[in-house]
């Protein structure tokens, strides 16, 4: 079946996003009641956020070298499987919660950056009979399904029981749940993954601006091709934008007075956003072509605009258009960097472009802590970053059609 590799791994994330995703509203309140000012939730969330992508620069060619994308795959979802749960303890730690709450939420990313680089090129191998684009779209959907599933699970126990630790607690089983599955998966499918006559050396694939787009000669140093770190720099400038959702969460129960249980549900609304983002933007880059990644400085424009208003209506639009941006940047641009690296770079790949990923987000992540109470010159900044985003991915994008 040219779909079950593809399935298997998304059904594998779907698990790991209940617990992941299930956590990920929570962020925010819990750093608040623990004690944590706007800034410095910005930070926890913006550093969580920079881990989960800049290590991937190591964890891409570590992978990429050892050949070992399995075993990295299990140890990035065995780190989230332990760290999301032993978020119910923070609370109940006295003064230490608050360290210990921002450790774990690190932590749970840093499994993120293990993993990633990895099981990406682990679904290259395996969307490519389907086509990179749908593959990657399907994949992100069933992902986005275990997102949408894990707040509207902690929403139901926050519901029941009104505490934070028994909402963490609970994930513990969909944890257990994708480990099992995971292992199951690898035994399943142990070739699964680049061989080393997958593309010849030195051979990249310029397909950018669609599918047709010619190969294109090169050495080690394809990797960096103009296109690429111009396509990089454009990640960093979106990423600096897209704010962390977690200070987002902070924002509506502090300032929106949005109960905590309704804040995992817009969550969930958020990841359902992002689900029909990555379908639409997949199909459209299979059939016409990258440009459609020009959708994403635009909407994360927006979304300061909106998500930190203190309008609550004004917000949930925020959150939702927050999701499709999300959503578009974690599918789609996959599939375009597939389609711009050979297979055996592929893990590198994902490593460095990653790490413009999280240099962004790290920005992002002290910009908004910094002006969060002066919101004019936060939206200024982010539609600045955002203009120059575009202009960055358009020079990338003509780049490579004229290769």
């Amino acid at each position: 079946m040219l779909w079950g590799p593809v399935i298997g791994l998304g059904l594998v994330s779907l698990a790991a996003d209940v617990v992941s995703d299930g956590a990920r509203p929570l962020a925010g309140p819990l750093l608040a009641q623990l004690g944590a000012s706007a800034l410095l939730v910005g930070l926890v969330t913006g550093a969580a956020e920079a881990a989960a992508q800049g290590l991937r620069l190591v964890f891409g060619p570590w992978a990429d070298r050892t050949r070992k994308y399995w075993t990295f795959t299990l140890a990035g979802y065995g780190l989230t499987a332990v760290c999301v749960p032993l978020l119910a303890v923070a609370p109940l730690a006295g003064t230490s919660g608050l360290v210990l709450a921002s450790v774990l939420i690190i932590g749970d990313r840093i499994g993120k950056a293990v993993r990633s680089p990895a099981k990406t090129v682990l679904l290259a191998a395996a969307a490519k009979p389907v086509g990179r684009g749908r593959g990657f779209a399907v994949h992100k959907s069933l992902d986005l399904i275990g997102a949408l599933l894990g707040p509207v699970l902690v929403a139901a126990v926050l519901t029941a029981t009104g505490n934070l630790s028994a909402a963490f607690a609970v994930l513990s089983v969909p944890a257990a749940a994708a480990m099992f599955l995971l292992f199951w998966l690898r035994r399943r499918m142990p070739g699964l993954g680049p061989t080393e006559q997958a593309v010849p050396a030195g051979r990249i694939r310029e397909t950018a601006v669609g599918p047709a787009a010619p190969h294109v000669d090169g050495g080690p140093a394809s990797l960096f091709t103009r296109s690429f770190v111009l396509f990089a720099a454009a990640a960093f400038c979106w990423s600096a934008g897209l704010v962390a959702f977690g200070v987002i969460s902070f924002h509506l129960t502090t300032t929106a007075g949005v109960p905590v249980s309704v804040v995992a549900l817009l969550y969930a609304a958020a990841m359902a956003a992002a689900a029909l983002g990555a379908l639409a933007s997949g199909a459209l880059y299979d059939r016409s072509g990258a440009w459609v990644l020009l959708s994403i400085p635009v909407l994360t424009a927006a979304v300061p605009v909106l998500a930190l208003s203190p309008v609550t209506g004004l917000a949930v639009a925020g959150v939702l258009i927050w999701g499709i941006a999300l959503g578009i940047q974690d599918s789609t641009v996959k599939a375009l960097l597939a389609d711009l690296v050979p297979e055996q770079r592929q893990g590198a790949a994902y490593g460095v472009f990653a790490a413009f990923q999280g240099a962004g987000a790290l920005a992002g992540g002290i910009l908004y802590g910094v002006l969060y109470d002066t919101r004019p010159p936060l939206i200024a900044s982010v539609a600045v970053l955002q203009l120059l985003a575009s202009v960055v991915l358009v020079a990338a994008l003509r780049g490579t059609r004229s290769n």
